[in-house]
């Protein structure tokens, strides 16, 4: 069983499969793929009991954002991968990704898709909105934005809103940004705090602009959405494949993670999920899948983009313990 995000698979169409069918044809292995991942938080309070217990989750992989699969290699909940048996991962992955901290050669993780988050607005509905402060503080927009329910999003642009660094920020920046956002909050400015689900509303006009991941906004396929870096800056990420331990197909799951650093592979299901692609070469495979998307920024950043985007701070478990509790004070009251 494979646990992912919604909107992140390629789907059958017009007689062309889709990567999970191709998959499933060319290794003979069945595949259950659910789309159950909404939030980091959300899916580890799913299966901290069986993992912390030493039970199976029933899950042979699931996808998870950087800081989570920190968290979760940490503790020792994931397996290493057989280096031999995903020989395309290390040949394939791109540089920028490749030497992460939290798992320096790439051991028990093996990125999915990276993204951006900035901010997004439906242009029928409002005018143009270009930066966080903005969604903060704009009165046309007052209880018609949401943020995202991810911490390390949502403060990282507040850091950047306030002047502050998320990749290297004191206790004090993060009690200003932390005031600040409950301060907007109390203020009633914002709706909702939310996972996946914004992009509904954001198309039917419940809200005007929101905090956004890039490739929702472009998987949407409305052309009233538009997507923003923010003046302030952007925040980077990644989503990982990981193997939970006692998951009864590892094989299986390394197997998989194999096939989609094909360049070819990789270049078909980012033509769908408009993510930032992680493997080289699929660029250049991107030619014969979709011409039109090969010089498009949101799945092959430029370097100017890059250098506008900011990682989160790795954090001591004391710091997660504190600003994870802020943070829920402030989005659950």
């Amino acid at each position: 069983m494979v646990s992912n995000w919604p909107g992140y698979m390629d789907e059958d169409e017009d007689g062309s499969p889709s990567t999970l069918t191709m998959f499933q044809k060319r290794t003979g292995i069945k595949v259950d793929y659910t789309a159950d991942v909404n939030d980091n938080l959300e899916f580890f309070a799913k299966v901290v009991n069986q993992l912390g217990s030493c039970t199976s989750s029933q899950r042979d992989m699931f996808m998870l954002t950087d800081w989570m699969a920190a968290r979760m290699i940490q503790v020792g909940w994931i397996q290493p991968l057989d280096k031999d048996k995903v020989p395309n991962l290390h040949a394939n992955l791109i540089d920028s990704l490749a030497h992460v901290g939290w798992d320096e050669d790439r051991s028990y993780s093996a990125p999915w898709q990276s993204g951006l988050t900035g901010i997004a607005y439906n242009k029928a509905k409002v005018k143009e909105v270009r930066s966080f402060d903005e969604l903060l503080t704009r009165s046309d927009l007052k209880g018609r934005i949401s943020l995202l329910t991810e911490m390390r999003d949502t403060m990282g642009l507040l850091l950047l809103a306030e002047g502050a660094d998320p990749a290297k920020f004191t206790d004090s920046e993060w009690d200003n940004a932390i005031d600040r956002l409950r301060k907007v909050r109390r203020d009633g400015q914002i709706r909702a705090f939310t996972g996946n689900e914004y992009i509904q509303d954001l198309s039917a006009g419940n809200i005007l602009a929101c905090e956004a991941w890039s490739g929702d906004v472009a998987a949407a396929e409305n052309e009233d959405l538009v997507f923003v870096a923010p003046e302030e800056g952007q925040m980077i990420w990644a989503d990982n494949m990981l193997i939970p331990n006692l998951a009864t197909h590892q094989g299986n799951a390394e197997e998989w993670i194999n096939f989609y650093y094909e360049p070819e592979i990789a270049a078909k299901l980012a033509s769908f999920v408009w993510y930032i692609c992680p493997v080289k070469g699929a660029q250049q495979a991107m030619e014969k899948v979709d011409p039109s998307l090969v010089d498009n920024p949101l799945i092959f950043p430029t370097e100017e983009s890059l250098a506008t985007t900011h990682a989160f701070m790795a954090l001591e478990e004391f710091q997660i313990r504190a600003y994870e509790g802020d943070f829920a004070d402030v989005i659950g009251g």
